[in-house]
């Protein structure tokens, strides 16, 4: 038998990637998930599993064989009722998915937003600026929150009142891919004022003149697509603009603080900086896990794995896979990191990425103009999700430049 074409069993693995245990500390776990082998068996949810850096990248990358659009997280739209109307986006696939995906990339294409990047710098100023004053700051609550939240509503043209609801928002969405735990639970308490608030921030007349959100409506109009379409894609923002790009700056921050000798080599060469979020993102990933359902039969590094599984891919572990990163363990922003899966992989790599970037560039850019150095202040505080790697508080403080 052919080395494709054999047949092994997918090791079971013991570790519930959902307890919190492995939710505070993804890490820690890590190795042990992807030493167990290539494909894995998590009895307890019963779905395969893929942690090294070959095979996640294999199964986000072919869309035809491991599906999105029943569901990118455990629960399978196949067999079980969606808690929300699915994403367009994240949770469709071709041909509907490149129509959509059409109409986004019109809206944040780079020239667009390139236009916004000086306003965001005079923001992050006015913050940085402020914060530098305190000597003592969350670098979670004060910054890395406060910052994608006065100027990306803004961009989009939402409500004014109401926007606390965005991140109450998100978090119950990257909740609801994982199983039906207390975290998920927790996270649902009061969540039906946000969602009727989202509901009605996404609607045309509810968007400001000149904003993105019109702009994507409008897009859909021009494309042909139902016009329910543009109130669903403008949704896809609001986590795609917000959370993500949030719990990315705060772990970012969090990596610096611990290495005050990478943030020294980023002041001495500010070409760094894209290098640096980049770096950030592989080694301490917002986005953790995602799944995808197999729509045939198929053998994955010699496992067969049947039609309508689900499969979670480990999208952290991948990042600091020894079998593919050289000190995989190693924060070190002068590193090549091209081909990280931070962002997914394949056609639904995570919509916010560019926008995610220049937020992060520009704070970076602002930080390293001002801050001798980050030192940590007080534990760090996770903020316990299903999907994401979010901070909750750190708790800092700096010299000034």
């Amino acid at each position: 038998m052919s080395e494709a074409h054999r047949t092994e069993r997918a090791a079971s693995v013991s570790v519930d990637p959902f307890s919190i245990e492995v939710l505070s500390d993804p890490y820690a776990y890590h190795p042990q998930i992807r030493d167990a082998g290539p494909v894995l068996w998590f009895p307890q949810y019963q779905v395969f599993g893929v942690a090294r850096y070959a095979e996640v990248k294999e199964v986000l990358s072919d869309w035809e064989t491991y599906c999105s659009s029943r569901g990118v997280g455990l629960a399978d739209f196949s067999r079980d009722t969606p808690w929300r109307t699915p994403s367009l986006l994240l949770e469709r696939d071709p041909p509907l998915h490149t129509s959509t995906r059409t109409v986004m990339n019109k809206v944040v294409a780079l020239p667009r937003l390139k236009k916004l990047a000086d306003h965001w710098r005079v923001v992050a100023r006015d913050l940085i600026d402020g914060l530098v004053a305190q000597r003592s700051f969350d670098a979670v609550q004060d910054l890395a929150e406060q910052f994608p939240l006065r100027i990306f509503p803004d961009t989009l043209g939402l409500l004014q009142e109401g926007r606390e609801n965005l991140l109450i928002y998100a978090t119950s969405t990257f909740n609801a891919f994982g199983p039906r735990n207390d975290v998920f639970l927790e996270s649902q308490i009061g969540i039906e004022p946000a969602l009727a608030w989202i509901d009605e921030a996404c609607r045309y007349e509810n968007l400001a003149p000149g904003g993105w959100g019109r702009d994507v409506h409008d897009f859909v109009k021009e494309a042909g697509l139902p016009a329910e379409y543009g109130a669903l894609l403008v949704r896809s923002f609001l986590s795609a603009g917000v959370d993500t790009t949030i719990n990315g700056i705060g772990n970012l921050l969090h990596a610096f603080s611990l290495h005050p000798q990478e943030w020294q080599k980023l002041r001495n060469d500010r070409s760094l900086v894209k290098r640096a979020f980049e770096e950030g993102l592989r080694w301490q990933g917002t986005a953790q896990t995602f799944f995808r359902t197999t729509t045939r039969n198929v053998n994955l590094a010699g496992v067969n794995i049947p039609e309508g599984s689900k499969v979670i891919a480990f999208l952290g572990a991948a990042n600091r896979d020894p079998r593919h990163w050289e000190e995989a363990d190693t924060f070190n922003i002068s590193r090549q990191t091209s081909g990280h899966v931070g962002f997914g992989f394949g056609i639904h790599q995570c919509l916010g990425q560019m926008i995610a970037r220049q937020e992060s560039e520009v704070v970076l850019e602002v930080l390293s103009q001002r801050v001798a150095s980050i030192t940590p202040a007080g534990e760090p505080q996770r903020r316990l999700n299903n999907t994401l790697f979010a901070m909750k508080s750190l708790p800092v403080t700096i010299e000034p430049a």
